[in-house]
C-alpha cells in the first residue's frame, strides 16, 4: 500500500452494498477487479491486519487508490467484473485467452423440410438447439452420425430450393432428398422428430419405439422398412454403448484444474441431456502463488459469463464464495444452479478422467512452449537482442486489388496472442498497391499505439521484401519510434520454397540500404519466423475471403432501385442468398414480403437484362 493512499479514510466511506472494486496503482494502472456481495467488508479484508496471501500482499503494497462501481444485485457484479477483467486485463486476475463461443446443432423447425445445422453465435434464429458441444470436430461427428441414421437433409437452403435432381447424398444414402419430393412430408417429420429424441438424449424411449415400429412393418410385410428400422436400431444402440453416463442424467459441466511449472490447465467436460458431449481445456493466465479454490473461482467467473449455465457444476474443488457463485448462476440462469464436488459413482469417475485429460492437455502444451521457447532464444540470439516478448507480424491479402486485408498477428513466448490480433480493411488506395496498403494498415497501428501510448513489439516482421520493408521503416521513422522496434522483412525464395527466405534489415546509419541473410532451413530463429509469418498470411487470406465474398453477395442488390436495405435482407432470406435469387422467376421474387410485382421485375431485368 503507497504512502498516498489512506485506507482507513477509504473504508469509512464505502457502501454495504453489492458491486466491482478496481485496485490501481501509482500510474493509474488497474491492479486487480473484484466483485463484492459487501463492497465494505470485502475491501476491508484487504486492508485491517497482514494478509496471509504472497500475492494478495503484493497487490495491497502497489495499491494507490480504489474505484468502486455499485450494484442493484451480485449478478449484475460478476457481469460487470467479468467484463471489466476481459477489458483490462489485469495482472492479479485470473485471466482467460481462449473465450470463443461454443458450437451448437441447430434444426430449423419452422421449415417444410427442416434442416440440420452447425451453429455458432447467436440464437435467434426459430428453430431448436443442441449443444452446446466442446469443439467443431464434436458437432460433425454427431452430424456425421446423424446422416447415416435419420438422413435428415443438411444441405444449405438456397441449395434445397434449387434442386432439379438429388445429389450424391442420396446417392451414398445420406439424405431422402426432400429436395425433388423423394420422400413423403409425415416420413421426413417422423425422421426429425427422431433425430431431436436423440440429441435431447432420449436415446433409450427412441430405440424402444424404433423397435415397435419395426415389429408393426414386419407384421404388415413391409420387410424393407423392417430392415430399415433394424440398421438404425443397431447404430443407436452402439452409439448410446459408447456414450452412455450410467448414474448421471441433465446438464452438468464436470471441471478439473492441474498446475505444474507455472501453468494451470482447466478441463470442462460438458455433459447435455445424460450425454457426454466432449472435454474442452483452457489455459488461464494465474497469478504467482493464487490458489486452486481462488482459480476455479475466477474461472467460473468469466466462463459462464460467456456460456450457458447447466444444473449442475462438478468440481474437484470448491472456492471459499462456492455459495455465494451458486447463488448468482441461480439469479443468472432463472433456475437452481449447484456447485458440487462429487466424491463417488460416475460423477467421481468423470471428474477423474477430466482432470488426467487437463493434465496431459497440460503436459502438451509445456512440452510446445519449451520448443517454443528454444526457438525465441535462438531468434533472439541471432538479432543481438537479451530477449523477445513480443513479435508482430503484417501482412497484405487481395484479389487483383480487391477487397484488400491487413492482417497482423502477435506472437509471445506462451505462443499466439489470438485476443490481440488486428485485420485492417484497406481503404483510398490504388487497387493491387501493396506498398500503400501495408503504409496504410502500419500507420494505423501505430499512430494509436503513440495516441494511447500503447504497447509495441520487440521484433516487426513484415510479410515481403525491401518495397514492403520501406514502408514500415518510413511509418516508424515518422512517430520517432525507430530505435524501439527492431523491423525485418521475410521475402520468399526464388522457388517460394520453406527454408529459402530472404531475411531484410535495415542498415544502421545508412537510409535505403539493407542488410540481407539466409537462415539455414533447420535453424529454430527461422522455424519462428516462418510459423508466424504463415499465421499472418492464414488471418490475412481468411478476412480477405469474408470481405470479397459479402462485397459480391450484396454490391448487385445495393445498385438497384427500390432495394433498400430491409428487401435486401428479406430477398437474401427468402432464397438462401444471391445464387438462389438470381435463379428466380418474377413470380417468385413477388412471393418475398415487400416486393412488388412491379419492382420483381426489375430486379429479375437488373441480373438478367444487364441491369444498368
Amino acid at each position: 500500500m503507497t504512502d498516498s493512499f489512506d485506507a482507513k479514510a477509504f473504508l469509512a466511506s464505502v457502501t454495504e452494498r453489492p458491486g466491482v472494486y478496481r485496485m490501481l496503482n501509482e500510474a493509474g494502472e488497474i491492479l486487480y477487479v473484484g466483485k463484492a456481495r459487501n463492497l465494505k467488508n470485502r475491501l476491508s479484508s484487504y486492508f485491517r491486519g497482514t494478509p496471509s496471501s504472497i500475492k494478495t500482499r503484493r497487490l495491497v503494497e502497489q495499491v494507490a487508490s480504489v474505484e468502486i462501481t455499485a450494484t442493484q444485485t451480485e449478478a449484475e457484479a460478476l457481469l460487470l467484473e467479468s467484463n471489466l477483467i476481459k477489458a483490462h486485463r489485469p495482472r492479479y486476475n485470473v485471466l482467460l485467452r481462449d473465450d470463443k463461443s461454443y458450437p451448437w446443432i441447430f434444426v430449423s423447425t419452422n421449415d417444410r423440410f427442416p434442416r440440420l445445422a452447425y451453429h455458432r453465435g447467436s440464437r435467434k434464429r426459430p428453430g431448436r438447439y443442441f449443444g452446446p458441444y466442446p469443439s467443431a470436430g464434436a458437432v460433425r461427428e454427431t452430424l456425421n452420425l446423424l446422416e447415416k441414421v435419420f438422413k435428415v437433409r443438411q444441405c444449405e437452403d438456397s441449395v434445397f430450393r434449387n434442386r432439379s435432381r438429388p445429389c450424391l447424398q442420396y446417392q451414398i444414402e445420406r439424405c431422402k432428398a426432400p429436395c425433388v419430393g423423394y420422400v413423403s412430408e409425415e416420413e421426413y417429420r417422423q425422421d426429425v422428430e427422431d433425430t431431436m429424441a436423440f440429441l435431447s438424449g432420449r436415446s433409450q424411449k427412441l430405440i424402444d419405439d424404433l423397435v415397435a415400429r419395426m415389429e408393426r412393418a414386419a407384421e404388415a410385410l413391409d420387410f424393407e422398412a423392417a430392415a430399415a428400422l433394424r440398421d438404425q436400431i443397431g447404430m443407436l444402440r452402439a452409439v448410446s454403448q459408447q456414450q452412455g453416463i450410467t448414474g448421471m442424467s441433465g446438464d452438468a459441466d464436470v471441471i478439473a484444474q492441474v498446475s505444474d511449472q507455472g501453468m494451470t490447465a482447466v478441463g470442462v467436460a460438458t455433459i447435455r441431456d445424460g450425454r457426454h458431449l466432449g472435454t474442452r481445456h483452457f489455459f488461464p493466465d494465474v497469478p504467482v502463488d493464487a490458489a486452486p479454490g481462488e482459480v476455479i473461482a475466477g474461472f467460473l467467473g468469466l466462463y459462464y459469463s460467456e456460456h450457458d449455465l447447466p444444473r449442475r457444476i462438478l468440481c474437484d474443488e470448491l472456492p471459499e464464495e462456492a455459495d455465494s457463485l451458486a447463488e448468482i448462476f441461480t439469479e443468472q440462469a432463472g433456475r437452481r444452479v449447484e456447485l458440487l464436488v462429487p466424491r463417488r459413482g460416475k460423477a467421481r469417475a468423470w471428474l477423474d478422467d477430466t482432470r488426467e485429460n487437463a493434465r496431459i492437455a497440460l503436459q502438451e502444451r509445456l512440452v510446445s512452449r519449451r520448443g517454443l521457447a528454444l526457438r525465441f532464444e535462438a531468434l533472439s540470439e541471432w538479432l543481438g537482442m537479451k530477449s523477445i516478448d513480443r513479435i508482430e507480424c503484417f501482412d497484405i491479402s487481395h484479389t487483383q486489388g480487391e477487397a484488400t486485408v491487413a492482417s497482423c498477428v502477435v506472437f509471445g513466448p506462451e505462443g499466439p496472442r489470438k485476443d490481440q490480433y488486428r485485420r485492417y480493411h484497406i481503404e483510398g488506395i490504388a487497387p493491387g498497391d501493396d506498398y500503400a496498403a501495408m503504409h496504410q494498415a502500419l500507420s494505423r497501428r501505430f499512430d494509436r499505439a503513440v495516441r494511447e501510448s500503447g504497447v509495441l513489439p520487440d521484433v516487426l516482421l513484415i510479410d515481403g521484401g525491401k518495397g514492403q520493408l520501406a514502408q514500415a521503416i518510413d511509418v516508424l521513422a515518422e512517430r520517432g519510434l525507430t530505435d524501439k522496434v527492431q523491423v525485418i522483412g521475410v521475402a520468399k525464395g526464388p522457388e517460394r520454397r520453406p527454408g529459402e527466405e530472404t531475411l531484410v534489415q535495415p542498415l544502421v546509419g545508412a537510409p535505403g540500404l539493407y542488410a540481407e541473410d539466409n537462415l539455414g532451413p533447420h535453424d529454430p530463429a527461422l522455424h519462428l519466423i516462418q510459423q508466424v509469418r504463415d499465421e499472418a498470411h492464414r488471418f490475412a487470406i481468411t478476412g480477405h475471403r469474408a470481405r470479397r465474398q459479402k462485397a459480391r453477395t450484396q454490391s448487385d442488390l445495393e445498385r438497384i432501385p427500390g432495394v433498400g436495405g430491409k428487401r435486401r435482407q428479406a430477398l437474401l432470406k427468402h432464397f438462401g442468398g444471391i445464387r438462389g435469387l438470381k435463379g428466380a422467376s418474377v413470380s417468385e421474387l413477388a412471393k418475398v414480403p415487400g416486393i412488388s410485382p412491379a419492382l420483381a421485375t426489375r430486379i429479375h431485368g437488373w441480373f438478367h437484362e444487364g441491369g444498368e
